[in-house]
């Protein structure tokens, strides 16, 4: 192209100048960064029933409650947390339909951060976040019983898929 033939089309705007684009080839660059799976709402539903599935059998008097078998000091922080006030372990044992929304609150930004953290594995993030459910420490993942309940949650999220 002409000297001239590129000044008169820039002048219309038809070329864009140089900085233009660098600052698209610097957009495009990040795409790939902006455009990472992101964990849907039904991902994290799907983890709140698998954790109750593969809920261990625990016995009347283990102090725990609902189907997912959660301890006391746990229902009133995150009732207090999800809903802005407190809920009984009687109340969350007794309505499922309580106790879900409140889990899947707790759980999806466990569950979002945990994918954040196994460099966006759904799998690994699925287990680590059962490891944080059953321990605290979403490192445990891969050990001993955790483990094995870790595998379990995985296995049962999965048929969600």
């Amino acid at each position: 192209m002409l000297p001239q033939s590129r000044a008169t089309l820039r002048s219309i705007g038809f070329l864009p100048n140089r900085r233009w684009w660098l600052t698209a080839l610097f957009l495009l660059a990040l795409t790939p960064c902006m455009v990472r799976a992101q964990i849907s709402d039904a991902k994290v539903e799907a983890l709140v029933e698998a954790l109750r599935l593969a809920a261990p059998p625990a016995s009347a008097d283990a102090g725990l409650y609902g189907e997912w078998r959660i301890k006391p000091d746990n229902i009133a922080r995150w009732s207090r947390r999800c809903f802005g006030q407190e809920v009984t372990p009687e109340q969350f044992a007794a309505d499922p339909t309580l106790a879900r929304p409140m889990l899947v609150c707790v759980m999806g930004p466990v569950l979002r951060d945990q994918f954040a953290q196994s460099q966006q594995n759904e799998m690994v993030a699925v287990q680590r976040a059962a490891a944080w459910w059953m321990t605290g420490d979403p490192a445990q993942y891969r050990t001993g019983s955790t483990g094995d309940y870790t595998l379990r949650v995985l296995e049962a999220y999965l048929r969600f898929f």
